[in-house]
């Protein structure tokens, strides 16, 4: 299946950009977690990230459709 990818912040640096797409195997956020620390193995360093499908915060248990878009949202920091 088919999502639509949008990262911010240093997320974005790791993936190499704002959007892409990703061929998930299954239904489950947590393995989009998993194809993306596959493929762009510094995204293990982002334990505090956080998921976002169409524009509803949700966690890793939450199953996908076709064509969503996941965000993902790095921890913010600042002062």
């Amino acid at each position: 299946m088919k999502v639509k990818i949008t990262a911010f912040g240093i997320a974005k640096d790791i993936v190499g950009g704002k959007h892409l797409e990703l061929e998930v195997n299954g239904q489950e956020l947590s393995l989009v977690r998993k194809d993306l620390i596959s493929q762009f193995p510094d995204f293990e360093k982002l334990a505090s990230l956080k998921f976002a499908v169409n524009t509803n915060y949700v966690d890793d248990s939450y199953q996908l459709n076709e064509n969503d878009e996941v965000v993902l949202i790095p921890p913010v920091s600042g002062g």
